[in-house]
């Protein structure tokens, strides 16, 4: 399981997409737990598809961390893309949608 960070300067958070398959990052960062008690702005989610008609590849993830859930549903465009489970690839918030249809990161 990858380690939760709040500071966006931890030299260890990968920013941006990948073209070859990686194993999920080492660290993630996160809003802080005092942010995240201030409510959220969209429901709580675990799940998401690589949206085959938005050029993924159709896989299902689960978010397994219930801080990443939280920070989703506090600010939807904190992250800039997700990871792909089936990919094995960070990929842009646009391939992704929730399972209600309704894209990642809006």
């Amino acid at each position: 399981m990858s380690e939760l960070v709040t500071d966006p300067n931890d030299p260890r958070i990968k920013r941006g997409p990948d073209f070859e398959p990686i194993e999920q990052c080492e660290v993630y960062m996160v809003l802080s737990a005092e942010e995240r008690a201030k409510g959220f702005v969209r429901p709580l989610r675990r799940e998401y598809l690589h949206a085959g008609v938005r050029g993924g590849c159709g896989g299902k993830t689960v978010i397994n961390d219930q801080a990443i859930v939280e920070t989703l549903a506090r600010d939807p465009k904190f992250y800039q893309g997700g990871y792909c489970v089936h990919c094995r690839k960070h990929r842009p918030n646009e391939e992704f949608e929730w399972l209600d249809g309704s894209q990642v990161g809006t």
